[in-house]
This record gives structure tokens, C-alpha cells and sequence, in this order.
């Protein structure tokens, strides 16, 4: 099996040396390229073609859109975030721009290779401290996007903002001039539409969509 073709992407030129240094040493691996800022990224995917690029990501330059520009017009290249940021919403930037890997430094060397072999067979990476918050952040994304399609008549428009001032089934049923049993219904129907369990839930939701704004359209009450 041929060696992976491996670029590293780093603006201090010690550490940028020394992990080269210590790649070319690995068996496996081939160094065929570095730089140092984020336009280097984009020249060394489109000019060298390695496997694998290894990418810092606080560098000169704008750093997300290098990573989406080769992961869209240079897609035989893979690349691994290795940072030393464990932000959760810098982890998943760098993953929806386009990184398959996210390593954390003060990894081992036999971590970061192993990050770069499973990266380079398709598979995505992440260090296991930021694993856990990263899932549970692409998970709430995803479920915000669900929300947010979620289209309302305008009387459960209604039940939501009085639901939001927490008002009570009866003092619902009592504002909006309806049955308490007909409210009871439109709460069926939230839960069914905003896919959650119980009337705490639909709050919650309905406290997630206003935060984002996906609310702000909503009729105003009389």
C-alpha cells in the first residue's frame, strides 16, 4: 500500500517543522508539502494534490473558507483540524466547512496519525474530549433546522406565545375564547409538529424557536 501523501498548514514555523519532522519519520506517511497561512491551503490542494492536509486553524487568512473551497473543488484531498481550541462552535465550523478530522494539539503523535489513517479511509475523526459536546451541538443544530420548518396556523401561533407567558391550559382556553378541550388538542398537535414528548418540551422548543427569531413572524394577539 502506498505511503499517505501528507501536508501540514501551520503559521509557527518551530511547531510546523517539528511535526513534518516527526511525520517523515512515521511509517506510512509521506510529507509532500506545508504552509502557513489559509490561502496555502488552497494552493498546496490544488498544486501538490496530497491525501491529507493537516490544518491549523488560527492562521493568517480566513481559514473556513479554504477549508469549503477545497473540500468543494478539491475533494481528493481530506483535511484534519489540529487546534488547540476546544470550542465547541469552532469544531463544528471547521466540520461543516469541510474537515473530517478535529484533533486536538497536546495529542499524541500516535493520535494525530491515527486521526490522519482514518480520515484518509473516509472515516471523520475527533479528539474524544470535544467529541461528546460536537455531537450534542450537531444534534441541537439539526434539531433548530427541524423547528425552524415548521410551519403554524395561526391560532397554535397564538397557543405558543401564551404557552411562552405560561399561561395554563384553562387561562388559554379562557384568552383565546376556546374549550379547554380544543386547546388540549392544539397541544397534541404542537407536540406532534415540533416532534417533542410533553407540554414542557413544546415550551422549550417554543422558548428555542424564539431565540433564534424563527418566532418573530408569529401574529401579534389582540
Amino acid at each position: 500500500m502506498p505511503d499517505i501523501s501528507v501536508a501540514f498548514a501551520d503559521d509557527h514555523p518551530v511547531f510546523l517543522t517539528g511535526v513534518c519532522q516527526l511525520f517523515s519519520a512515521l511509517e506510512g506517511f509521506t510529507v509532500v508539502a506545508s504552509g502557513k497561512t489559509a490561502q496555502d491551503i488552497v494552493k498546496i490542494a490544488r498544486s501538490v494534490k496530497p491525501d491529507i492536509i493537516v490544518i491549523d486553524l488560527n492562521m493568517p487568512g480566513v481559514i473556513i473558507e479554504a477549508i469549503a473551497k477545497v473540500a468543494t473543488e478539491h475533494s481528493h484531498t481530506k483535511m484534519v483540524a489540529f487546534t488547540a481550541s476546544s470550542n465547541k462552535d469552532t469544531a463544528i465550523s471547521a466540520l461543516e466547512a469541510g474537515v473530517l478530522g478535529y484533533v486536538l494539539k497536546g495529542s499524541t503523535l500516535e493520535e494525530l496519525a491515527d486521526a490522519v489513517r482514518q480520515v484518509h479511509m473516509g472515516d471523520t475523526y475527533l479528539s474524544p474530549s470535544v467529541s461528546a459536546n460536537v455531537v450534542a451541538g450537531l444534534r441541537q443544530q439539526a434539531r433548530y433546522r427541524t423547528m425552524e420548518r415548521v410551519r403554524f396556523s395561526k391560532r397554535e401561533e397564538d397557543v405558543l406565545r401564551l404557552l411562552l407567558r405560561g399561561s395554563t391550559n384553562r387561562e388559554i382556553a379562557d384568552g383565546l375564547s376556546l374549550q379547554e378541550k380544543t386547546v388540549k388538542h392544539y397541544m397534541s398537535v404542537l407536540i406532534q409538529k415540533l416532534d417533542v414528548r410533553n407540554r414542557v418540551e413544546v415550551v422549550l422548543a417554543a422558548q428555542e424557536l424564539a431565540s433564534s427569531g424563527a418566532l418573530t413572524g408569529t401574529s401579534k394577539m389582540n
